[in-house]
Parts: C-alpha cells; sequence; structure tokens
C-alpha cells in the first residue's frame, strides 16, 4: 500500500474517530435525582414528585425525589453544590435558598450562586394573608385598622425566623406602617395550628395549607402576597391592590444543577422540565396545590436568583431578622 494511501486512510479514521468522541453521550443513561432539602408530605416535597413522574416518561429514566431535611435546606443545597457536575442530581429548592444565602452569609458551606448551575424556575404562588375567624376583621383594610388601634398587641405566626411566612409580615409592617409581633414556630403546620385554635391572630401561609380551612370557613383569607392574583384564589384580592402598592412576596421553587454542569444538557432538562410543568395534567395538579406552573430557562432562574438576594437583603438587615 503506497504511503498515500495509508495516509489517506489514517486521516479518515482519525476524522472518524474525531466525530465519535465529538458526539454528546446520551442523556440520560441512569435514573436522575431531585434532592429536596424537606421532610416527605411537605409543600416542596409534593410538588417536586409531580413534577418528577412527568419528566421520568419524558426522559425515558426515573426521576427520583430524595429528601434531606435539614437546616432549612442547606444540607441538601450542600450535597448537591458538592456531587458530580453531570445532571443526575438536581436541588429541587424553595425560595429558602436565597434566604439562607442572605441569613447564614458567614456560615453557610457553599455559595448560592457560584456553586450551582441554574436548570429552570418551575414554579410560583403566593402566601395567603389568613386570620382567626374570631378576629372582628373581613379585609385587610379592616386589619390595619385594627392593628393601629392596638399598636404591639396582635401577633402573626410563622415557620421560623428569616422565613418567607416571617418575611411576608415585615414587609407588610414596612408598608402599612403597623406594629405588629412575630411569633416564630418550629415549621408552617404548628403556626397555622395556633392561629386556628385562636392562640395566634393571623399568619402568612402557602395556598396548599390554607385553602382547606378556607373553604370551610375555619379561616379567613384577607389577600395574596403576590403582585398579580392567583389561579387557584382568583377572587382573593393582592396586598397590593387594596393600597399597599410595591408589596409582592411569592413563594418560588426551581431546580439547580452543580456549578460546570455540562451546558447542553442543563438546557435540555431546561427545556423538558418547562414541558413537563405545562402539561394539563401536570397544571392542574400544581394549581391544585396553590401554585402556578412557569418552567422558565437557566438564564432567567439565574436572574430571578440573583434579583432575590438583592431585593432582601436590606428588608432583612432593616428588620434586623436574624437566623434562629
Amino acid at each position: 500500500m503506497c504511503s498515500t494511501i495509508r495516509t489517506a486512510l489514517a486521516l479518515a479514521l482519525l476524522a472518524l474517530t474525531t466525530a465519535a468522541f465529538a458526539q454528546p453521550a446520551k442523556f440520560p443513561v441512569k435514573p436522575v435525582r431531585f434532592i429536596v432539602g424537606f421532610a416527605p408530605g411537605g409543600a416542596v416535597d409534593v410538588q417536586a414528585r409531580v413534577v418528577a413522574q412527568r419528566l421520568s416518561e419524558s426522559l425515558g429514566q426515573p426521576v427520583i425525589v430524595e429528601n434531606r431535611a435539614g437546616a432549612d435546606g442547606i444540607l441538601a443545597g450542600d450535597f448537591v453544590a458538592k456531587s458530580a457536575p453531570d445532571g443526575y442530581t438536581l436541588a429541587y429548592v424553595s425560595a429558602g435558598h436565597a434566604m439562607n444565602s442572605i441569613l447564614h452569609a458567614k456560615t453557610l458551606p457553599y455559595h448560592a450562586i457560584r456553586d450551582f448551575a441554574p436548570v429552570s424556575l418551575v414554579a410560583s404562588g403566593p402566601l395567603t394573608l389568613v386570620v382567626n375567624r374570631a378576629l372582628p376583621v373581613n379585609g385587610l383594610k379592616e386589619l390595619i385598622a385594627l392593628a393601629r388601634s392596638r399598636p404591639g398587641q396582635l401577633n402573626f405566626a410563622s415557620s421560623g425566623s428569616g422565613g418567607t411566612m416571617h418575611l411576608a409580615g415585615e414587609l407588610l409592617k414596612s408598608v402599612a406602617q403597623v406594629n405588629i409581633v412575630h411569633v416564630p414556630y418550629k415549621g408552617g403546620g404548628p403556626a397555622l395550628t395556633d392561629v386556628l385554635g385562636g392562640q395566634v391572630e393571623m399568619t402568612f401561609v402557602g395556598a396548599p395549607a390554607s385553602m382547606p380551612h378556607i373553604k370551610s370557613g375555619k379561616l379567613k383569607v384577607l389577600a395574596v402576597t403576590t403582585a398579580r392574583r392567583s389561579a387557584a384564589l382568583p377572587d382573593v384580592p393582592t396586598v397590593a391592590e387594596l393600597g399597599f402598592p410595591g408589596y409582592e412576596l411569592a413563594a418560588w421553587y426551581g431546580t439547580l444543577a452543580p456549578a460546570r454542569a455540562p451546558s447542553a444538557i442543563v438546557q435540555q432538562l431546561s427545556g423538558e422540565i418547562a414541558k413537563a410543568v405545562r402539561a394539563p395534567d401536570v397544571r392542574d395538579k400544581l394549581l391544585a396545590l396553590g401554585i402556578e406552573p412557569v418552567g422558565s430557562t437557566p438564564e432567567v432562574f439565574g436572574e430571578h436568583v440573583k434579583s432575590e438576594i438583592a431585593r432582601w437583603t436590606p428588608i432583612i438587615a432593616k428588620a434586623g431578622i436574624r437566623p434562629e
């Protein structure tokens, strides 16, 4: 064989080999994990399982929800940040991901931005401002008037210092110029129980937890905290439209991969999540949980996390909120 032919064959083989290596590996070829930083049965866990079920079908591999509860989601975030950046381990986070970066800025074992690759803002929804049915108010303006007539005497319950339930109350105190007292609990469930029992007058709680009690008449709902009305509670006005423009707080949920996860895989996951949450049956399930599907691009979710941290940092500092 002449040298010219041998050279040509060698170059052809090299081209084929290079092309083969250039082809992206099929993804996924094994189960994908959603790491949830909260206990099974909670709002984050339930919706993660709804999304995971549909995603399993579209990816052709199981999407498994793994609960690593503790430290307000920090344990789960740390686990994902230190996992292999291959797209097989994702954090399913709530708005607490941004709040933790503010409240635990000196002790957080990871950086909320640099150590993650944003995948998708999955869903968002309001908190509901609900009061005990015995409280003599039927609207937000009546509540504000009562609070002003009794400064420091009305209490609002939350799941703990620095959580979204707490921040919703602090934001109302600021925009309405009222003195209501924060009462922290170890979780949203105990906080809601004491509002139902009349030990505390009010709370700001996610729609999934409040809707059964609103429908039964055990709680009165005065407003939702988002900028626009909720599709799950279309007849309930927003705090902003009741005379307090600029008031806005949303409970949001999204997925993060470890930093340096391949861009192609991140984009693939983002697209599949968007399709999953917009499927009619999944959308209906999420609405029943009091949240609305979003399904954003990685870029949009990344900017959202940054904007949340920037927005809440001065509010938390002004209110003097410290982690428990």
